[in-house]
């Protein structure tokens, strides 16, 4: 297992990924390669422009130049490594790849996305067939789109692009939000057991197929119990605890809690650090259960116990951003935004030239308030909206 393998991938259909653009898909279309699943082997099948695969695969190219695919990630993000996957790809893989992406804000079409200012995050190199190829991305920068590129033509199974995800801070300004999910940014860092199925499966958009879709730990035959650990997209506050255990019906645990810590302040291994938010609840197999909270202090992590062992489908933890949740959101955002993006945002929100240059040289800013020390205060005040930070958090410092 590659080191960035545990991060999200940030390409798949799962969370919202797309093809958005490839200049040949001859053979194999291109939306093969965010597919969520494994690829398969497709031997012996043939179509009318020759043998099948699942995957994506060009026609040989016989002028210079190579072959390419857009990728619009399902959520914007810092990207750890690339995975490019030419399983069953035998004869007919690239014998070079490399990766370049780019950052735009909205929904940009073919004209826009070949003007972008695209880099490379994984120069051209060398790649086997029927591989795993795996390319660690060593820039720290939040990136919207990937293009693939293939040296000269061939087939790819899947792109696996692993990283972080980094929404805009605006998209949850004023609304309740889950604050666990991978799509937002939440992580699950923690698992006591993911024999049948990972506990990161718990926090992926949408509602469980099978209870493939979910996570499912092996019996026990012990007096312990289960459990995972969740990092919050933000700080913040939870006011609704979803536990779905829709699909799990002979497998489902007999009760669950959930509790709570704020690593800003304490010790995630000090077992007094963290408090409960759900006593211990009776559930039901294959049914949606809804625990209303109300906490006034600041929560960074949940851990979900479930009683003993077995299967759930999702969590979804409903929720705000706390004052200083907001404002470490919105930093994480400027500081990972390319140059030129910051740019654009800083130039739209009214601030001069002279602060612009100022702020870009400035970064990475260790809090809000050293950004705002660059700006006046109407400008920290058009920033403070541009990041989602209510009024009532302009008066926070951290």
């Amino acid at each position: 297992m590659v080191d960035f393998a545990h991060f999200t991938d940030l390409a798949s259909r799962n969370i919202g990924g797309s093809v958005v653009l490839t200049n040949d898909e001859f053979f194999v279309e291109k939306e093969n390669l965010i597919k969520p699943e494994a690829p398969v082997s497709c031997k012996g099948q043939s179509g009318n422009r020759g043998g099948i695969y699942d995957g994506w695969e060009t026609r040989r190219r016989r002028t210079a130049g190579h072959d390419w695919a857009v990728v619009r990630l399902g959520v914007p993000g810092i990207v750890h490594g690339v995975v490019v996957d030419t399983a069953f790809f035998r004869g007919n893989y690239p014998d070079r790849v490399s990766v370049q992406a780019c950052a735009l804000d909205g929904y940009p079409g073919p004209e826009e996305l070949a003007e972008a200012e695209w880099v490379d995050i994984v120069a051209e190199t060398p790649c086997e067939g029927d591989t795993e190829n795996a390319y660690p991305v060593h820039a720290r920068t939040r990136f919207t789109h990937v293009r693939l590129c293939i040296h000269p033509d061939g087939g790819v199974a899947r792109l696996r692009v692993h990283g972080e995800a980094v929404p805009d801070p605006l998209d949850f300004s004023g609304l309740s939000w889950d604050m666990a999910a991978l799509e937002n940014g939440g992580r699950v860092i923690e698992q006591s057991d993911g024999f049948f199925n990972p506990a990161s499966n718990v926090i992926t958009p949408g509602t469980a197929r099978t209870t493939k879709d979910g996570w499912e730990t092996k019996r026990r035959r012990d007096d312990g119990h289960d459990w995972l650990t969740v990092r919050l997209a933000a700080p913040g506050h939870i006011h609704q605890v979803i536990v779905d255990t829709s699909r799990y019906i002979g497998n489902a645990p007999e009760s669950c809690s959930l509790l709570a810590c704020d690593a800003a302040t304490n010790d995630l291994d000090d077992p007094t650090a963290w408090w409960t938010i759900v006593d211990r609840q009776r559930l039901q197999p294959d049914q949606l259960h809804r625990f209303h909270t109300e906490t006034r202090k600041q929560a960074t992590h949940v851990r979900l116990n479930i009683f003993p062992d077995g299967g759930l489908a999702r969590l979804r933890l409903l929720g705000h951003c706390s004052s200083a949740g907001s404002r470490e959101r919105g930093i994480r955002w400027i500081n990972v935004l390319p140059e030129a993006q910051l740019r654009t945002v800083l130039s739209c929100l009214g601030i001069s030239a002279p602060q612009v240059e100022k702020f870009a040289d400035a970064r990475p800013l260790a809090t809000l308030r050293d950004a705002e020390a660059l700006l006046d205060r109407t400008t920290t005040a058009a920033l403070h909206a541009r990041l989602g930070i209510a009024d009532a958090d302009s008066d926070a410092r951290g």
